[in-house]
Protein backbone atom coordinates (compact mmCIF):
# COMPACT_ATOMS: atom_id res chain seq x y z
CA UNK A 1 0.00 0.00 0.00
CA UNK A 2 1.61 3.30 -1.07
CA UNK A 3 -0.09 6.62 -0.68
CA UNK A 4 1.70 7.84 -3.78
CA UNK A 5 -0.18 5.33 -5.92
CA UNK A 6 -3.64 6.47 -4.88
CA UNK A 7 -5.69 8.08 -7.61
CA UNK A 8 -7.07 11.24 -6.01
CA UNK A 9 -9.08 13.91 -7.81
CA UNK A 10 -8.00 17.55 -7.55
CA UNK A 11 -8.00 18.85 -4.00
CA UNK A 12 -10.99 21.11 -4.23
CA UNK A 13 -13.05 19.45 -1.52
CA UNK A 14 -12.70 19.71 2.22
CA UNK A 15 -13.30 16.15 3.45
CA UNK A 16 -10.12 14.74 1.90
CA UNK A 17 -6.74 15.98 3.06
CA UNK A 18 -3.47 14.92 1.52
CA UNK A 19 -1.64 18.23 1.59
CA UNK A 20 2.15 18.16 1.91
CA UNK A 21 2.08 20.10 5.12
CA UNK A 22 -0.12 17.50 6.77
CA UNK A 23 2.31 14.65 6.71
CA UNK A 24 4.83 15.55 9.35
CA UNK A 25 8.26 14.01 9.44
CA UNK A 26 7.39 10.84 7.62
CA UNK A 27 7.47 12.24 4.13
CA UNK A 28 10.42 11.19 2.06
CA UNK A 29 11.20 14.56 0.52
CA UNK A 30 10.42 16.98 3.29
CA UNK A 31 13.97 18.18 3.76
CA UNK A 32 16.06 18.27 6.91
CA UNK A 33 13.86 16.50 9.41
CA UNK A 34 14.79 14.25 12.32
CA UNK A 35 14.94 11.24 10.00
CA UNK A 36 17.60 12.98 7.90
CA UNK A 37 19.69 13.73 11.00
CA UNK A 38 19.48 10.06 12.00
CA UNK A 39 20.58 9.03 8.50
CA UNK A 40 23.60 11.38 8.64
CA UNK A 41 24.70 9.99 11.99
CA UNK A 42 24.16 6.37 10.93
CA UNK A 43 26.05 6.94 7.68
CA UNK A 44 29.10 8.27 9.54
CA UNK A 45 29.06 5.40 12.00
CA UNK A 46 28.84 2.77 9.27
CA UNK A 47 31.65 4.40 7.27
CA UNK A 48 34.21 4.34 10.08
CA UNK A 49 33.33 0.81 11.17
CA UNK A 50 33.72 -0.26 7.53
CA UNK A 51 37.26 1.20 7.41
CA UNK A 52 38.34 -0.51 10.64
CA UNK A 53 36.77 -3.81 9.57
CA UNK A 54 38.50 -3.82 6.19
CA UNK A 55 41.87 -3.00 7.76
CA UNK A 56 41.72 -5.78 10.31
CA UNK A 57 40.28 -8.31 7.85
CA UNK A 58 43.64 -8.49 6.07
CA UNK A 59 45.50 -9.12 9.32
CA UNK A 60 43.03 -11.79 10.42
CA UNK A 61 43.14 -13.64 7.11
CA UNK A 62 46.95 -13.66 7.29
CA UNK A 63 46.86 -14.93 10.88
CA UNK A 64 44.39 -17.66 9.99
CA UNK A 65 46.50 -18.81 7.06
CA UNK A 66 49.72 -18.88 9.13
CA UNK A 67 48.12 -20.67 12.11
CA UNK A 68 45.92 -23.01 10.08
CA UNK A 69 42.82 -22.01 12.05
CA UNK A 70 39.47 -22.48 10.33
CA UNK A 71 37.86 -20.27 12.95
CA UNK A 72 40.13 -17.36 12.00
CA UNK A 73 39.84 -17.98 8.26
CA UNK A 74 36.06 -18.26 8.56
CA UNK A 75 35.95 -15.09 10.62
CA UNK A 76 38.14 -13.29 8.06
CA UNK A 77 35.78 -14.43 5.31
CA UNK A 78 32.90 -13.16 7.37
CA UNK A 79 34.72 -9.85 7.82
CA UNK A 80 35.17 -9.62 4.05
CA UNK A 81 31.43 -9.99 3.65
CA UNK A 82 31.00 -7.47 6.45
CA UNK A 83 33.16 -4.95 4.64
CA UNK A 84 31.02 -5.38 1.52
CA UNK A 85 27.83 -5.32 3.61
CA UNK A 86 28.91 -2.18 5.45
CA UNK A 87 29.76 -0.58 2.12
CA UNK A 88 26.28 -1.45 0.85
CA UNK A 89 24.71 -0.03 4.01
CA UNK A 90 26.79 3.13 3.69
CA UNK A 91 25.83 3.54 0.03
CA UNK A 92 22.18 2.90 0.88
CA UNK A 93 22.23 5.69 3.47
CA UNK A 94 23.95 7.96 0.95
CA UNK A 95 21.54 7.19 -1.89
CA UNK A 96 18.48 7.41 0.36
CA UNK A 97 19.26 11.10 0.90
CA UNK A 98 18.53 11.88 -2.73
CA UNK A 99 15.46 14.15 -2.97
CA UNK A 100 12.15 12.85 -4.25
CA UNK A 101 11.24 13.38 -7.89
CA UNK A 102 8.23 12.95 -10.15
CA UNK A 103 8.81 9.21 -10.55
CA UNK A 104 9.72 8.45 -6.93
CA UNK A 105 7.60 10.82 -4.90
CA UNK A 106 8.66 9.30 -1.58
CA UNK A 107 12.35 9.55 -2.40
CA UNK A 108 14.95 6.78 -2.32
CA UNK A 109 14.76 5.67 1.31
CA UNK A 110 14.07 2.06 0.39
CA UNK A 111 17.60 1.66 -0.89
CA UNK A 112 18.25 0.97 2.79
CA UNK A 113 15.76 -1.90 2.83
CA UNK A 114 17.19 -3.45 -0.34
CA UNK A 115 20.68 -3.29 1.19
CA UNK A 116 19.42 -4.92 4.39
CA UNK A 117 17.79 -7.74 2.41
CA UNK A 118 21.00 -8.35 0.48
CA UNK A 119 23.07 -8.28 3.66
CA UNK A 120 20.79 -10.82 5.30
CA UNK A 121 21.17 -13.12 2.30
CA UNK A 122 24.99 -12.90 2.41
CA UNK A 123 24.93 -13.79 6.11
CA UNK A 124 23.05 -16.97 5.21
CA UNK A 125 25.56 -17.91 2.52
CA UNK A 126 28.58 -17.34 4.76
CA UNK A 127 27.10 -19.37 7.61
CA UNK A 128 26.40 -22.26 5.24
CA UNK A 129 29.95 -22.09 3.86
CA UNK A 130 31.47 -22.21 7.36
CA UNK A 131 29.33 -25.24 8.24
CA UNK A 132 30.51 -26.99 5.06
CA UNK A 133 34.15 -26.24 5.84
CA UNK A 134 33.66 -27.52 9.40
CA UNK A 135 32.37 -30.84 8.10
CA UNK A 136 35.47 -31.08 5.89
CA UNK A 137 37.67 -30.43 8.93
CA UNK A 138 35.97 -33.23 10.86
CA UNK A 139 36.70 -35.61 8.00
CA UNK A 140 40.30 -34.40 7.54
CA UNK A 141 41.61 -32.76 10.75
CA UNK A 142 44.16 -29.97 10.32
CA UNK A 143 46.69 -28.95 12.98
CA UNK A 144 45.94 -25.50 14.41
CA UNK A 145 48.59 -23.26 16.00
CA UNK A 146 46.89 -22.08 19.16
CA UNK A 147 49.32 -19.26 20.02
CA UNK A 148 49.10 -17.15 16.85
CA UNK A 149 45.39 -17.92 16.67
CA UNK A 150 44.84 -16.55 20.18
CA UNK A 151 46.73 -13.30 19.50
CA UNK A 152 44.94 -12.55 16.23
CA UNK A 153 41.54 -13.49 17.66
CA UNK A 154 42.01 -11.25 20.71
CA UNK A 155 42.90 -8.24 18.55
CA UNK A 156 39.88 -9.04 16.40
CA UNK A 157 37.68 -9.10 19.47
CA UNK A 158 38.77 -5.57 20.40
CA UNK A 159 38.09 -4.31 16.87
CA UNK A 160 34.68 -5.98 16.72
CA UNK A 161 33.60 -4.80 20.17
CA UNK A 162 34.52 -1.24 19.17
CA UNK A 163 32.61 -1.51 15.90
CA UNK A 164 29.59 -3.03 17.61
CA UNK A 165 29.44 -0.26 20.21
CA UNK A 166 29.75 2.46 17.54
CA UNK A 167 26.89 1.01 15.49
CA UNK A 168 24.76 0.09 18.48
CA UNK A 169 24.66 3.74 19.53
CA UNK A 170 22.96 4.59 16.22
CA UNK A 171 19.32 4.26 15.14
CA UNK A 172 18.21 0.74 16.17
CA UNK A 173 14.82 0.85 14.37
CA UNK A 174 16.46 1.27 10.96
CA UNK A 175 16.61 -2.18 9.35
CA UNK A 176 19.65 -1.18 7.26
CA UNK A 177 21.49 -0.23 10.46
CA UNK A 178 20.34 -3.46 12.10
CA UNK A 179 21.75 -5.52 9.24
CA UNK A 180 25.12 -3.78 9.65
CA UNK A 181 25.01 -4.42 13.41
CA UNK A 182 24.24 -8.12 12.89
CA UNK A 183 27.19 -8.48 10.52
CA UNK A 184 29.56 -6.95 13.07
CA UNK A 185 27.97 -8.95 15.90
CA UNK A 186 28.64 -12.09 13.90
CA UNK A 187 32.30 -11.11 13.72
CA UNK A 188 32.36 -10.43 17.44
CA UNK A 189 30.96 -13.89 18.19
CA UNK A 190 33.44 -15.38 15.74
CA UNK A 191 36.31 -13.75 17.61
CA UNK A 192 34.99 -15.07 20.93
CA UNK A 193 34.74 -18.57 19.44
CA UNK A 194 38.27 -18.32 18.04
CA UNK A 195 39.65 -17.25 21.45
CA UNK A 196 37.85 -20.11 23.19
CA UNK A 197 39.07 -22.60 20.59
CA UNK A 198 42.66 -21.32 20.87
CA UNK A 199 42.66 -21.62 24.67
CA UNK A 200 41.26 -25.17 24.54
CA UNK A 201 43.80 -26.18 21.88
CA UNK A 202 46.68 -24.73 23.92
CA UNK A 203 45.45 -26.48 27.08
CA UNK A 204 44.42 -29.87 25.68
CA UNK A 205 45.54 -30.11 22.06
CA UNK A 206 41.98 -31.07 21.07
CA UNK A 207 41.67 -29.79 17.49
CA UNK A 208 37.98 -30.57 16.80
CA UNK A 209 36.94 -27.68 19.05
CA UNK A 210 37.84 -25.26 16.24
CA UNK A 211 35.20 -26.47 13.73
CA UNK A 212 32.68 -27.21 16.51
CA UNK A 213 32.67 -23.61 17.72
CA UNK A 214 32.62 -22.38 14.13
CA UNK A 215 29.37 -24.28 13.51
CA UNK A 216 27.88 -22.94 16.75
CA UNK A 217 28.58 -19.33 15.74
CA UNK A 218 27.20 -19.99 12.26
CA UNK A 219 23.89 -21.16 13.71
CA UNK A 220 23.64 -17.97 15.77
CA UNK A 221 24.34 -15.93 12.63
CA UNK A 222 21.65 -17.80 10.70
CA UNK A 223 19.08 -16.89 13.35
CA UNK A 224 20.00 -13.20 13.21
CA UNK A 225 20.07 -13.21 9.42
CA UNK A 226 16.54 -14.61 9.31
CA UNK A 227 15.33 -11.77 11.53
CA UNK A 228 16.85 -9.17 9.19
CA UNK A 229 15.43 -10.81 6.07
CA UNK A 230 11.96 -11.11 7.65
CA UNK A 231 11.96 -7.43 8.68
CA UNK A 232 13.13 -6.23 5.26
CA UNK A 233 10.61 -8.47 3.49
CA UNK A 234 7.76 -7.16 5.66
CA UNK A 235 8.67 -3.56 4.79
CA UNK A 236 8.97 -4.28 1.06
CA UNK A 237 5.59 -6.07 1.17
CA UNK A 238 4.22 -3.01 3.01
CA UNK A 239 3.01 -5.10 5.93
CA UNK A 240 2.00 -3.63 9.26
CA UNK A 241 5.18 -2.42 11.02
CA UNK A 242 6.59 -4.62 13.76
CA UNK A 243 5.17 -3.80 17.16
CA UNK A 244 2.03 -2.14 15.79
CA UNK A 245 -1.48 -3.59 16.12
CA UNK A 246 -4.00 -2.26 13.61
CA UNK A 247 -6.87 -2.84 16.03
CA UNK A 248 -5.16 -0.72 18.69
CA UNK A 249 -4.57 2.05 16.14
CA UNK A 250 -8.26 1.95 15.18
CA UNK A 251 -9.37 2.15 18.80
CA UNK A 252 -7.14 5.17 19.41
CA UNK A 253 -8.68 6.98 16.45
CA UNK A 254 -12.23 6.02 17.40
CA UNK A 255 -11.69 7.52 20.86
CA UNK A 256 -11.06 11.02 19.45
CA UNK A 257 -13.87 13.55 19.94
CA UNK A 258 -15.99 13.98 16.84
CA UNK A 259 -15.15 10.59 15.30
CA UNK A 260 -18.18 8.37 14.65
CA UNK A 261 -16.17 5.55 13.13
CA UNK A 262 -12.99 4.62 11.27
CA UNK A 263 -12.36 2.01 8.60
CA UNK A 264 -10.02 0.98 5.78
CA UNK A 265 -6.96 1.58 7.97
CA UNK A 266 -3.62 0.78 6.36
CA UNK A 267 -0.34 1.26 8.21
CA UNK A 268 3.03 0.54 6.62
CA UNK A 269 6.61 1.76 6.66
CA UNK A 270 8.71 3.42 4.00
CA UNK A 271 11.59 2.26 6.22
CA UNK A 272 11.56 0.84 9.73
CA UNK A 273 11.33 4.29 11.31
CA UNK A 274 9.34 6.23 8.66
CA UNK A 275 5.77 5.06 9.24
CA UNK A 276 2.72 5.98 7.18
CA UNK A 277 -1.02 5.42 7.30
CA UNK A 278 -4.16 5.94 5.27
CA UNK A 279 -7.69 5.68 6.64
CA UNK A 280 -11.34 6.64 6.20
CA UNK A 281 -13.22 8.58 8.88
CA UNK A 282 -16.90 9.02 9.56
CA UNK A 283 -17.68 12.09 11.67
CA UNK A 284 -20.47 12.79 14.11
CA UNK A 285 -23.22 15.09 12.90
CA UNK A 286 -22.31 18.78 12.89
CA UNK A 287 -18.58 18.20 13.48
CA UNK A 288 -16.08 20.10 11.32
CA UNK A 289 -13.58 17.87 9.53
CA UNK A 290 -10.45 20.04 9.87
CA UNK A 291 -9.97 19.94 13.66
CA UNK A 292 -10.77 16.22 13.83
CA UNK A 293 -8.23 15.36 11.15
CA UNK A 294 -5.61 17.45 12.92
CA UNK A 295 -6.37 15.58 16.15
CA UNK A 296 -6.07 12.21 14.38
CA UNK A 297 -2.67 13.12 12.94
CA UNK A 298 -1.42 14.37 16.29
CA UNK A 299 -2.60 11.20 18.06
CA UNK A 300 -1.02 8.85 15.51
CA UNK A 301 2.28 10.73 15.61
CA UNK A 302 2.36 10.90 19.40
CA UNK A 303 1.27 7.32 20.16
CA UNK A 304 2.72 5.36 17.26
CA UNK A 305 5.29 7.58 15.53
CA UNK A 306 3.23 7.66 12.32
CA UNK A 307 4.25 10.92 10.67
CA UNK A 308 2.58 10.67 7.24
CA UNK A 309 -1.20 10.24 7.28
CA UNK A 310 -3.75 10.37 4.45
CA UNK A 311 -7.32 10.86 5.69
CA UNK A 312 -10.54 10.49 3.69
CA UNK A 313 -13.73 11.73 5.37
CA UNK A 314 -16.80 9.74 4.27
CA UNK A 315 -20.41 10.84 4.15
CA UNK A 316 -23.20 8.38 5.08
CA UNK A 317 -24.28 8.16 1.44
CA UNK A 318 -20.82 6.88 0.51
CA UNK A 319 -21.81 3.44 1.89
CA UNK A 320 -25.37 2.70 0.81
CA UNK A 321 -24.69 -1.01 1.27
CA UNK A 322 -24.21 -0.54 5.02
CA UNK A 323 -21.21 -0.71 7.34
CA UNK A 324 -17.92 -0.61 5.39
CA UNK A 325 -15.23 -3.27 5.98
CA UNK A 326 -12.85 -2.93 8.92
CA UNK A 327 -15.24 -0.49 10.58
CA UNK A 328 -14.57 0.50 14.20
CA UNK A 329 -17.35 2.54 15.77
CA UNK A 330 -16.59 5.19 18.37
CA UNK A 331 -17.26 4.04 21.91
CA UNK A 332 -16.69 0.35 21.09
Amino acid sequence: MSASTEDHPPHDHAPHDHAPGAHGSGRGGDGHDHGMAVTDDSQRRVFWVMIFTATYMVAQATGGWLSGSLALIADAGHMLSDTVALFLSWMAFKLSRRPSDERRTFGYHRFQILAALLNGATLFLIAIWVCYEAIERFAEPVEVLGGPMLVVAFIGLLVNVGGFLVLRAGESRNVNMRSAIVHVLGDLLGSVAAIAAALIILATGWMPIDPILSVFVSLLILRSAWSIIASAFNILMEGTPEGLDGAVVAQEIAAIDGVAGVHHIHVWGLTGERLMASLHLELKEGVRAGPVKAAVRARLDERFGIGHVTIEVDEPEDHPEGTPPLFVQAGH
